[in-house]
């Protein structure tokens, strides 16, 4: 590769044997004269949700566990919510939606957690089979992707934390499909969810070579990046002191990313010889959702995606948490009958989710990017499609947008929207947010008024 002018396109790449390193953005691809004014006109919009399975500990006698006291700026965060606070400006709680479409209808009694998974981004009561004929509604991101991932390499990201598939029948005779995965390219089409990090690393930067070579390669410990090292020191003689600075950091990023993989792979292979675990996934579920989280700061980094959704669990999972003393299993910990001190665990898990969550957040604040941060250029929906598991309710969904959209939200606030408001109505005032609107979306009756402008 050779750089002749230091005006270098947005979408540039460097290639090598079996990776693809897409680069930040650099003052180097905006014109000296006008950079300031095409990166405040035109940032890059991203898009994110974040799915908390097996609902929160809502309230109960004289303990608000996730809603805010008070309404408006002048709210006080909620023990759940409590590590959002550094980003307050950049926060909007809602109250008050709800998602109907998830209700039984004459479906039967059962079957709420797959049903809230299904209809939480299409607004579409899904059909239930357990066979072939699924039919759902097209998820709000995949219309995000279908617009502003135009013009990236993946047009949008799904990921999971637990092992997640396709196939068979997971509840109350609905496909397996409806509960594992949040994203529905059609409504006959959804789109399966990745949980081990090595695979969506080289979804990111890999570009080619068989699986053997890979696997060659990582058990050399060699990285996927070194084949493009030689173009990527030429083309740092063509950048300025600060694109430098730039480039190091972002391939430094992404070796210690590459590295954290490489230490899980060798850990299981050393500890677990005979088991057909896959490779690349971490046992402790904080150091999981790490990984997964700095994968999509890189891929947002990049620009090599502007949608991601992300789910931290699928519905009746029997996860444990012994990290933060919690050895129950999640869905069963979630019915906690409204005993205090079940209630009480179930909000420290839920709480611990939300710092992980911050943790991602604090990366994409300290990560600058045209007139702003990667968070500023970034709109996020985080919350579940239970209130109150114990009743598997569907209305007054726990949820908060986090970002800016690029200026299009005004945060520090929280919202009570009238009961019964569709949560398809965030969903097209979220739409709007990154420049991409559409006229209806599932149940939707239409925007939320107090997100319109700012």
């Amino acid at each position: 590769m050779f750089v002749s002018k230091l005006a270098l396109p947005r979408r540039m790449f460097l290639r090598g044997i079996g990776a693809t390193l897409a680069l930040p953005l650099l003052d180097a691809m905006v014109p000296a004269l006008t950079a300031q004014a095409q990166t405040a006109a035109r940032p890059v919009r991203r898009l994110g949700f974040i799915y908390l399975p097996n609902g929160v500990a809502r309230n109960f006698t004289g303990i608000n566990y996730w809603t805010p006291l008070g309404e408006g700026t002048s709210f006080e965060f909620s023990p759940i919510l409590a590590p959002l606070a550094p980003h307050r400006d950049r926060i909007v709680v809602l109250s008050g939606l709800a998602q109907h479409q998830a209700d039984a209808f004459d479906d039967g009694a059962n079957g709420d957690h797959t049903r809230g998974t299904s209809s939480w981004l299409t607004g579409v009561h899904p059909k239930r089979t357990e066979g072939a004929d699924i039919r759902n509604g097209i998820s709000a991101d995949q219309i995000a992707a279908a617009e502003i991932g135009k013009d990236t390499v993946l047009p949008s990201l799904e990921l999971a934390i637990d092992l997640n598939f396709l196939g068979g029948q997971c509840e109350n005779s609905y496909a397996c499909a409806y509960m594992n995965t949040l994203a529905w390219r059609t409504p006959a089409t959804p789109l399966p969810t990745e949980n081990n990090p090595r695979i969506v690393f080289e979804r990111l930067f890999g570009d080619g070579g068989s699986p053997q070579k890979r696997l060659a390669q990582a058990r050399e410990n060699r990285s996927i990046l070194d084949s493009v090292m030689a173009d990527l020191q030429r083309l740092q003689q063509s950048l300025g002191p600060g694109d430098r600075a730039t480039v190091t950091d972002y391939v430094d990023a992404v070796r210690e990313v590459e590295r954290r993989i490489q230490g899980v792979e060798r850990r299981n292979a050393s500890d677990l010889p005979d088991l057909n675990q896959p490779t690349g996934i971490p046992e402790r579920f904080d150091e999981h959702v790490k990984l997964m989280y700095e994968l999509q700061w890189l891929a947002f980094r990049a620009d090599i995606t502007r949608v991601v959704t992300f789910m931290l669990g699928r519905e009746l999972n029997f996860r444990t948490y012994p990290e933060i003393g919690i050895t129950e299993g999640h869905h069963g910990l979630s019915h906690h009958q409204d005993n205090p001190t079940q209630l009480a665990k179930y909000a420290r898990l839920n709480t611990y989710q939300t710092e992980l969550f911050n943790g991602f957040l604090e990366k994409l604040k300290s990560t600058p990017e045209g007139d702003g941060t990667l968070l500023d250029h970034s709109l996020f929906l985080y919350g579940a499609a239970l209130s109150n598991p114990n009743l598997h309710a569907h209305y007054d969904l726990p949820l908060v947008l986090v970002g800016s959209a690029a200026g299009q939200l005004r945060g520090g606030r929280h919202v009570v929207y009238k009961q019964e408001t569709p949560m398809t109505n965030l969903l097209l005032s979220m739409l709007d947010k990154v420049g991409v609107p559409v006229e209806k979306l599932g149940d939707s009756t239409g925007r939320l008024e107090t997100l319109a402008g700012l």
